[in-house]
């Protein structure tokens, strides 16, 4: 399996290093057998030259790493009861509310790349649920999402009825939650670790189509 976005980061990539501003994190060069097995199998399955730097975070503690990898490969790039569009929009808007500035840029990107439109990830960028970019399940959605990213237990039976009127399925509403908390975790590791921005959406330019034909989707 190599999904769309590492098809198109293995086009751009360059060898440097990974420099966290505040902890160390474990380079390929540096790393113990154990690592550098886990690092070859991300390579073989995602088809991505360099190993994402989050990852190499998650690699001070290997047993972690292989954890995170089959949450990656099982649950956050992978169609499920919600689809990659869906995932990234909710990856994107709870980076952003959580000021992750390397996760809101590699999941705006990703967001980009699954066809998102640039107006829905302004939307989802700023957690706009008001946006018009943003068809109205979708709102009800990010409206959720921000709920939980700020204040997780005032979350109420109303909070998922609402959804369900929206036209979210309970599968649906399960994994919206459990993706919002695995990124809740994931920033604040990033975050901690002091790992910069990639700009990968500086550097977006999409293959196919311009912005007038993608509209919003």
């Amino acid at each position: 399996m190599v999904t769309p976005e590492y098809q198109q980061l293995a086009e751009r990539e360059s060898s440097a290093p990974v420099q966290a501003a505040n902890l160390s994190v474990v380079d390929e060069a540096d790393a113990s057998p154990e690592v550098a097995e886990l690092y070859a199998q991300f390579r073989k399955t995602f088809g991505r030259p360099q190993i994402p730097g989050i990852l190499q975070c998650f690699a001070t503690h290997p047993l972690l790493l292989e954890h995170m990898m089959g949450l990656a490969q099982s649950m956050l790039f992978t169609d499920g009861a919600l689809g990659r569009l869906q995932k990234e929009l909710i990856a994107t808007a709870v980076s952003s509310r959580n000021r992750c500035a390397y996760c809101a840029d590699s999941h705006g990107f990703f967001l980009r790349v699954h066809d998102g439109s640039p107006g829905l990830l302004e939307a989802a960028m700023a957690c706009d649920t008001n946006s018009q970019s943003f068809d109205p399940a979708q709102s009800a959605l990010i409206c959720f999402v921000q709920k939980i990213t700020d204040d997780s237990a005032s979350i109420t039976s109303d909070d998922v009825a609402s959804l369900r009127a929206s036209g979210w399925t309970d599968l649906q509403i399960a994994e919206a939650i459990h993706v919002t908390a695995l990124f809740a975790c994931f920033n604040r590791v990033v975050n901690a670790f002091g790992l910069p921005s990639q700009d990968l959406l500086r550097t977006y330019s999409p293959e196919t189509e311009s912005v007038a034909e993608r509209g919003d989707r």
